[in-house]
């Protein structure tokens, strides 16, 4: 291949599917298949369990696949993404992400703590992902909190050697799960409609993500690496870097936490802040966690 046609290749963009699959973090196999069977639930229960398997999948997202799936896959696929067709979900194209909130007109000086230190709003998970990527978040970082239910922005979205990189050059790192054995994530399961355990199995599957990372680090690195588990009524997914960014998101009823408004608070030492706020409930959950 000449180098011309080798940037060419380079250059040709994915598939929407797989750029959708991605944005709503639904790219690993078992959440794809998850996902699959609860629109199948809505379009023909017969569909369920008839997910494509994994080479399949692997075609499809790979833009080997010629012309369409079978249609009953692709009336499940619409019904997963309800404003695409399925030759647009099999299209090479850009998807369009939201915006990030322009930052506002300065208000009066007496309206200014209205916004305290809250600096960003989006809409959703995806949407706030596309303005601040992970790698954006958790190069260079010196010190990481997150806890939530599964936290895949570190363990589906940040690349393990990344991971690696960071905690043998002194980085601390703690992850607080909901339990995946426990019962807040059953009923979690429950609001969300889930009949397979997804974000059990999901869960746990991230655990052990870190669990393994851990296993190959220096006794150094190991100890910097902390994984604990809570199991109480998930409110919030919070992340703190460096005790300088926030991001927050609350679980709202009935919906995915991909769905839900996401906010990015800046500056922990403002009066009104909401940053010394959420780093407590975080250092709360912490306190009450069980140690994997």
């Amino acid at each position: 291949m000449t180098g011309q046609a080798q940037s060419q290749a380079v250059a040709e963009p994915p598939i929407l599917l797989k750029t959708l699959l991605r944005q709503r973090h639904w790219q690993t196999y078992s959440t794809f298949c998850a996902e699959y069977d609860k629109a199948a639930q809505t379009v023909d229960r017969t569909l369920m369990g008839k997910w494509p398997s994994r080479t399949q999948l692997h075609r499809w997202l790979s833009g080997e696949l010629k012309g369409l799936p079978y249609s009953g896959h692709c009336r499940v696929l619409e019904a997963m993404f309800p404003d695409r067709t399925a030759e647009e979900l099999f299209a090479s194209a850009v998807v369009e992400v939201p915006a990030p909130r322009q930052e506002p007109a300065p208000l009066p000086a007496e309206d200014g703590p209205r916004f305290a230190d809250v600096t960003a709003v989006f809409s959703s998970r995806s949407a706030f992902t596309a303005a601040y990527p992970p790698s954006s978040l958790f190069d260079g970082a010196t010190r990481i909190s997150a806890a939530g239910l599964s936290l895949n922005i570190l363990c589906q979205s940040y690349p393990d050697h990344q991971l690696r990189r960071l905690l043998d050059g002194g980085t601390h790192i703690r992850c607080l799960f909901l339990d995946p054995h426990g019962q807040a994530i059953k009923a979690r399961e429950a609001e969300e409609g889930y009949t397979d355990s997804g974000l059990t199995t999901l869960t746990a599957l991230n655990i052990g993500i870190l669990t393994r990372l851990r296993t190959r680090l220096t006794s150094d690195a190991a100890e910097r690496l902390q994984i604990a588990v809570y199991d109480e009524t998930i409110r919030f997914n919070i992340l703190i870097v460096d005790q300088a960014t926030c991001v927050v998101q609350p679980y709202l009823p009935q919906a995915r936490g991909v769905d839900s408004p996401t906010f990015v608070i800046s500056d922990n030492t403002a009066a009104e802040g909401l940053f010394p706020i959420f780093d407590q409930v975080f250092t709360s959950l912490w306190e009450r966690s069980r140690p994997v």
